[in-house]
């Protein structure tokens, strides 16, 4: 079996890294969240408090 040269094993390191780096960038930017529609029906409630120092 031969052995691979360390020039090779850098290329395999480099190819496999942009693999990843490009999937992960893949997921990150094509994920569209769902917009929950509780939170936009509901009004909130904020209750105004008058501190007395």
């Amino acid at each position: 079996m031969p052995q691979m040269s360390p020039i090779m094993w850098l290329s395999l390191f480099i190819l496999f890294s942009i693999t990843m780096m490009l999937f992960n960038n893949m997921n990150f930017f094509l994920y569209k969240p769902s917009i929950l529609k509780k939170m936009e029906s509901k009004p909130i409630n904020m209750k105004n408090t008058h501190w007395k120092w």
